[in-house]
């Protein structure tokens, strides 16, 4: 692993914490940089608030959300070592900034460390997926997000407009993007038709807040989980400006500890961290808290090789007389799709083969309908 700590300066929270508490358990980095243990989280603070379109945004280097999280109480099942890796500060230029958390991110994901991510403006999700670029593997991207953020390729980067300037990329390691909280108002009818071109795939609040089960199979599906956390309501959080609709508190941590315990999901980003209050940095350290308890309850049924400890469905379509193979955890009792990928280009693809789907998919095949999740893979891989 290369040398990482030139791009932190130290964490600097102190006070003292029984032995049940986060603060007594994390390794912080103060002066010295510890060696990172691999299969283990680490947390990233990233103040770089210059994608916003408001520019006159301003941020303390030091927020207040470590505090709080170092207040609660250690997971009963937490194992494996918690880091805080401290601050990427700004650099000179915002590319800058990119470079240093997709170089840290890069390294962290080649040891199987997942970055914990807080920043900072949106945009810096195109830091997270370079660091995959690095590794020169295909990815897929969830956002819970209220609007879709594609933004035009000629105009600059932003936390509003980031997602079109990560398609152009050549090569494009992106395979899927998939949006969770979307809320039409917010929706540039182009870009919805845009994302329905390239078959990704949309949860809508509403569809949310009327059954979990919806997103759930997105959040499996995804490498990076990228959070924007004026997607929450803005009467959660005590904020004088915000949405009036959006995730309820206990929503957001509901989705945090389902990301958690995915076992595909190996970085998690919470982006657009502005107007701050007590009950906001209260509520940032709960959701990390979560997203890291869900990966200490990982179940690692993700059904690759000898699928013994699976249940297996063949359902035949009536009109075409084609073959849709499920399979069910029987640790879990999770539900994945098999997704036949043409004859080219198998290796890279590899992974997309088997896709996160819920038991409401397989009924519908029951019922001789195709799964709107199988026919948009199945796009994605011819």
């Amino acid at each position: 692993m290369k040398d990482i700590s030139i791009y932190f300066s130290p964490v600097d929270v102190t006070g003292e914490w029984h032995e049940d508490q986060i603060g007594s358990k994390i390794v912080t980095n103060h002066s010295s940089f510890s060696e990172i243990q691999k299969n283990s989280c680490a947390l990233i603070y990233v103040p770089e608030f210059r994608g916003f379109k408001n520019s006159d945004i301003k941020q303390d280097v030091q927020s207040k959300f470590r505090e709080a999280f170092y207040e609660l109480q250690i997971g009963t099942n937490w194992n494996s070592n918690l880091y805080d890796l401290g601050d990427i500060l700004p650099g000179q230029d915002l590319k800058d900034t990119y470079f240093a958390l997709s170089q840290v991110a890069s390294e962290l994901v080649k040891i199987n460390v997942i970055p914990i991510v807080v920043g900072g403006s949106q945009d810096l999700i195109l830091a997270l997926y370079t660091a995959y670029e690095k590794l020169e593997q295909m990815i897929n991207i969830c956002s819970v997000d209220y609007a879709l953020d594609l933004g035009a390729p000629e105009d600059e980067i932003n936390s509003n407009g980031y997602l079109s300037h990560l398609l152009l990329k050549r090569p494009c390691y992106l395979f899927n993007h998939a949006n969770i909280g979307l809320q039409v108002p917010y929706s540039n009818p182009k870009e919805f038709t845009l994302f329905e071109k390239l078959y990704f795939d949309i949860c809508r609040l509403g569809e949310f807040n009327a059954d979990f089960k919806k997103a759930e199979p997105h959040l499996r599906n995804a490498d990076i989980i990228n959070i924007d956390f004026e997607s929450i309501k803005a009467s959660e959080t005590l904020s004088r400006s915000g949405l009036p609709n959006g995730f309820y508190a206990e929503q957001i941590c509901q989705i945090g500890k389902y990301a958690g315990i995915s076992d595909k999901v190996s970085s998690f980003g919470i982006f657009n961290y502005i107007n701050q209050t007590q009950v906001s940095d209260q509520l940032l350290a709960q959701l990390i808290w979560y997203f890291i308890d869900g990966v200490a309850a990982r179940f690692g049924d993700f059904p690759i090789g000898n699928k013994a400890d699976y249940k297996k469905f063949t359902v035949v379509m009536e009109e075409s007389n084609n073959e849709l193979i499920f399979f069910k955890s029987n640790k879990s009792s999770r539900w994945w799709m098999e997704v036949p990928f043409p004859p080219i280009n198998q290796s890279k693809y590899e992974r997309h083969y088997l896709v996160p789907c819920n038991k409401e998919d397989y009924e519908n095949a029951m019922k001789n309908e195709l799964p709107d999740l199988w026919w948009k893979t199945y796009q994605k891989l011819s």
